[in-house]
């Protein structure tokens, strides 16, 4: 596979590690409607290059992700929420959960390990987004969020059927429900991520370090080893993205959701009022 690059995406091929960049808006990369529309298409093309053994993703500019572009994907957001009794909406917003799901399945399911370099902000679906990874790794600066509950929305395309598994019930539960910041030394108390480093530069120093480590190793036997840790883990996944998506699709249109995106588009503080 040769070095390419999409919208919002950047993948360059050396010594059988896919460098996976994602490209900044601004100052950091954000995830819109070329994210959503590419990313899959990216890991299915990773997957299927033999030359590839292992995939290092990392973001553009000063963070990793700031998540979900609400400018950006309002167009295609709105319409769907504000006709919650019109089943012809409904049934739009389910697909586009199912297609937004899908860009990060894609990561779970490619067979090369793929490991996440974290600087900055990884908020909300970047969260989602590295749930879905092998290994997660962070430098000191970086600030973590599961920032849906804030925005009225219960997170859908994979962090309430991963995150669980990696951090456990508990601290899962605290981060979905409050919507908090926590910080690296907490990501990585937390078993999140799996080491800290000083800077951002310490950080993909040491993650490339670690691909190719793995890129020297039986690639056969390394895909068999990600499928058999996939197995139980992506069958429970599956099975929570399904009901979340079954469930925002008839739940997620609300006043309160409304009000979440006018706040941000006024920028003030939100009223909810449960309705």
């Amino acid at each position: 596979m040769p070095d390419y690059t999409f919208e919002s995406v950047r993948v360059s091929v050396s010594d059988h590690v896919a460098e996976v960049l994602m490209r900044a808006t601004g100052k950091a990369p954000r995830m819109g409607p070329a994210f959503w529309n590419e990313f899959s298409q990216v890991f299915r093309e990773i997957d299927r290059d033999d030359s590839v053994r292992v995939v290092l993703l990392r973001g553009e500019g000063q963070h990793f992700s700031t998540g979900l572009d609400l400018m950006a994907m309002g167009a295609e957001v709105a319409p769907l929420v504000g006709q919650p009794s019109f089943v012809t909406e409904r049934t739009r917003l389910i697909e586009l959960i199912e297609r937004m799901q899908g860009a990060i399945t894609a990561v779970a399911q490619c067979k090369k390990p793929v490991i996440a370099a974290i600087h900055g902000h990884c908020i909300g679906g970047g969260v989602d987004l590295i749930t879905a990874c092998d290994v997660r790794l962070c430098s000191a600066d970086a600030v973590f969020s599961v920032r849906e509950v804030r925005l009225a929305m219960v997170a859908d395309v994979g962090t309430l059927a991963r995150l669980p598994a990696i951090v456990g019930q508990g601290v899962a539960r605290e981060w979905a429900l409050t919507g908090d910041d926590f910080d690296a030394s907490r990501a990585l108390r937390s078993g999140l991520v799996n080491d800290r480093f000083d800077t951002p530069d310490a950080l993909f120093e040491h993650a490339r370090a670690m691909a190719a480590r793995i890129a020297k190793n039986p690639p056969l036997t390394v895909q068999g080893v990600k499928q058999v840790l996939n197995d139980r883990s992506e069958r429970e996944a599956r099975e929570s993205l399904r009901y979340v998506a079954l469930y925002n699709a008839a739940f997620l249109p609300s006043e309160d959701l409304r009000e979440a995106l006018a706040s941000f588009l006024e920028k003030r503080s939100p009223k909810f009022e449960g309705r």
